[in-house]
């Protein structure tokens, strides 16, 4: 099934140049980039993005974290795209993340995980909808 997913390197990841490996990644897996920006998240479309998480005790150091620096939001299109790009992220821990995952290839702790992705494809249209208002190419 062709679906359009979310893909946000955190700060982390672009201050360590990591956002062409990132990109020749998921452009090798087959995937197609149908937006993608370089940016300063704001904190209200960063609260808005993690509202489900807010009443957790990481919420705010989440939100910290993703407004502390510049980010790429990346709108990820293809085959069973959200599926694909979760399983090439890896674990959310990158401790646990197997080898040849970003994580697991390029990040060490949690706190510094280096991307998000969309969980499902609800979460994926909810998401590009607040990181790409003005939609991607098809």
């Amino acid at each position: 099934m062709n679906e359009t997913t979310l893909v946000l390197i955190k700060p982390g990841g672009v201050s360590r140049n990591l956002i062409g490996e990132i990109t020749r990644r998921v452009e090798a897996r087959g995937l197609k980039v149908s937006g993608l920006k370089l940016m300063n998240a704001s904190r209200a479309t960063v609260e808005e993005h993690y509202a489900e998480h807010r009443e957790r005790p990481f919420f705010k150091d989440v939100c910290d974290y993703l407004t502390s620096g510049p980010i790429v939001a990346m709108a990820v299109n293809g085959t069973n795209a959200v599926k694909a790009i979760r399983a090439m992220m890896g674990a959310t821990n990158p401790i646990e993340a197997l080898p040849g995952t970003v994580r697991g290839d390029l990040a060490l702790t949690i706190d510094d995980n280096l991307t998000h992705s969309s969980s499902d494809p609800e979460a994926a249209a909810r998401e590009l909808g607040l990181w790409f208002p003005e939609g991607t190419i098809s």
